[in-house]
């Protein structure tokens, strides 16, 4: 497989990981969005899994800048809920930087470019996808549960449906 094609595939799979992740959000019940039968709140749990989309599709963590829209430290899931407007605007945004991003990642890097990730940078892509999948999944889950919402399944970016 070449550079070109594995960097396609990869940009495919961000892409169909972050529209399940937007379908969850925008169908998310108003009474679900802030609930706080789980230990995380929906918008909580769907910020925290933009923010790491975020950052780790940086070079390193010396490259990454916040979300203009981003308040407090760390993940930004303390605090005043972000409203679902909010939550959707940073996932445009990231979703907007997935192939430049790409694009300009070492994937040869021995390193990942974040000390608490002793990885290399192909495989940290691949961590960072999961992660999308594995909160989308939770988020999924918690639809169907709380009001019997089922998300799509997004296979890769020729599947997704332009806006």
């Amino acid at each position: 497989m070449t550079d070109a094609m594995f960097r396609s595939v990869l940009k495919s799979q961000y892409h169909a990981a972050l529209a399940m992740l937007r379908e969850a959000v925008e169908r998310c019940p108003a009474d679900e969005w802030s609930n706080a039968d789980h230990k995380n709140a929906f918008w909580q749990v769907a910020y925290h899994t933009l923010f790491f989309t975020h950052l780790y599709l940086q070079r390193d963590e010396a490259a990454f800048q916040r979300w203009a829209q981003h308040r407090g430290h760390d993940d930004g899931i303390e605090g005043d809920p972000y409203t679902q407007p909010e939550v959707l605007e940073y996932w445009s945004f990231c979703d907007r930087i997935v192939d430049d991003a790409v694009d300009a990642i070492d994937l040869d890097s021995a390193e990942s470019g974040f000390s608490w990730y002793r990885m290399s940078k192909l495989e940290h892509q691949l961590v960072n996808i999961r992660h999308i999948q594995h909160h989308g999944a939770q988020l999924a889950d918690r639809l169907r549960s709380a009001a019997d919402i089922g998300i799509r399944w997004v296979g890769g970016q020729s599947a997704i449906t332009a806006e």
